[in-house]
């Protein structure tokens, strides 16, 4: 968006401004009362076990060796410190202090995976999909079974992908409780700061959707996270959704920032202490994964951008396992690619780096088209800056539409989002989201935000985005 929204296209806004009224009426909690707040939840548990597979046998360091070069293979299940890997938010997969490595470097059919000291190389990262497979990002090749055998002993090895039994794994994916049954990639924006919310358990029930995207985290001028900046993060209307969400079985994933009021990236002097207020929010709910929706001065300052990618880079160490999502506007052809570099340089590896494609401007185009077109220049993009394969790259890139009318008049429809699914089922996508669920509704007359302004049934594109399954 250009500059600040009008009053009088507020129904369509994909970042409200802060209701104000409302606001007043809130205490703010500042200092140490946030320190201080009653029954935080704890930090996201390292995804750490075991990795099972064909015939059920679990992953195995033969011998229960650490030495350089020790052998993968299958074998019975244990429970031994050799079958627990640890699945790093980094990309490399560990056990027994040392790193899944394969052999000699090699990216050919066949290459065996061994035991080796963690040196960050390309042979040792891997990308864990939801369709189960294991992936090594330099090979473009996935864990494989040798000669589809479950029989003890085993050899593991890359082979190109197939979509096979042999190639197929179930890996620890972080947290203390089990996981929803939804989709982490699929969390609609939801946004409590006004109008009239959706029971979010009706949504569920009516999509099967699990995962909301909470709008949003902000400053409250002082470096200090709150809910649009002046709701506390624990006690009020924000942790009730987040309690009635998690006890229908699905959780939520905070955004940060958004296009109006005072951003934690902007207020905060310093990387650290931008890091401790994404630390303050993640603590307080136990969080599995964030959004970081970078938009407006705070994208274009140089400065706000490297504090931001070295508060993630402290947040991603400290935290392992967790997602990060980066959120932010785009071109018709690919976005500024501005932040993307300057992560990259710094070693900054994110979850999903996710283009909102919409507010191109003027009525009458065809928003799934140039949706897809947008994301193929994100996906270059990320491609350029990383060096992945286009695979790996198109599992690290996501899509945050927008249902309806939005600012600039464009008109995203309900087959639009049919088109969007299809593209994201193609390339296997991190991520696929919308602003918002409050609109996912026909306009009645309500208040700010609370219809799409199309024809459509309640939850018509939510069910949609809700057949995604990564």
């Amino acid at each position: 968006m250009d500059g600040e929204p009008r009053m009088t296209t507020v129904r369509t806004l994909r970042k409200p401004l802060r209701s104000l009224a409302p606001l007043a009426a809130l205490p703010l909690v500042i200092g140490a009362s946030l320190l201080t707040a009653p029954t935080p939840a704890t930090a996201a548990a390292a995804a750490v076990g075991t990795i099972t597979g064909l015939g059920g046998k679990c992953v195995d360091v033969a011998s229960g060796s650490s030495a350089n070069g020790a052998a993968v293979q299958l074998y019975d299940c244990n429970g031994s410190a050799a079958q627990q890997w640890d699945v790093s938010s980094d990309g490399s997969i560990r056990a027994l202090g040392k790193c899944l490595d394969v052999k000699d470097n090699s990216t050919t059919n066949g290459a065996q995976l061994q035991l080796w000291d963690c040196t960050g190389g390309a042979n040792q990262k891997w990308t864990v999909s939801a369709a189960r497979d294991i992936v090594n990002t330099q090979a473009d090749k996935c864990m494989d079974a040798t000669g589809n055998s479950s029989a003890n002993g085993t050899r593991l090895q890359i082979w190109t992908c197939t979509g096979a039994a042999n190639q197929k794994w179930t890996a620890p994916s972080g947290g203390g409780n089990p996981p929803p049954s939804g989709p982490m990639a699929v969390a609609p924006y939801l946004y409590n700061g006004w109008g009239s919310p959706p029971n979010p358990t009706t949504v569920m029930n009516a999509t099967g959707v699990k995962w909301f995207t909470l709008a949003f985290v902000l400053s409250n001028g002082y470096c200090n996270p709150q809910w649009d900046g002046g709701r506390p993060l624990t006690g009020g209307v924000d942790q009730q959704t987040i309690n009635t969400v998690r006890g229908a079985g699905g959780d939520v994933i905070p955004s940060f920032g958004g296009w109006s009021g005072n951003k934690l990236e902007s207020s905060c002097s310093s990387a650290g202490e931008l890091a401790a207020a994404y630390q303050k929010v993640i603590n307080a709910y136990g969080l599995k994964a964030i959004d970081i929706d970078i938009e407006a001065a705070a994208y274009d300052s140089p400065t706000v951008q490297q504090r931001t990618v070295d508060a993630l880079k402290t947040i991603k160490a400290n935290n392992p396992g967790i997602k990060v999502y980066v959120t932010f506007g785009t071109g018709q052809n690919g976005p500024d690619t501005s932040l993307i570099n300057r992560a990259a340089a710094a070693g900054l590896t994110v979850d999903s780096w996710t283009i909102m494609p919409f507010n191109f401007g003027g009525a009458g185009q065809n928003m799934g088209t140039l949706t897809t077109r947008a994301a193929e220049g994100l996906k270059n993009a990320v491609k350029n800056a990383y060096g992945y394969s286009d695979d790996q790259t198109y599992r690290s890139i996501g899509i945050s539409s927008m249902n309806g009318i939005t600012d600039n008049n464009e008109t995203v429809t309900v087959a639009d989002f049919r088109t969007i699914l299809a593209y994201a089922q193609q390339h296997h996508l991190a991520r696929l989201t919308f602003w918002s669920v409050n609109r996912d509704r026909p306009c009645t007359g309500g208040g700010a935000d609370t219809c799409s302004g199309v024809s459509q049934q309640a939850w018509d594109f939510t069910r949609v985005f809700a057949q995604y399954a990564g």
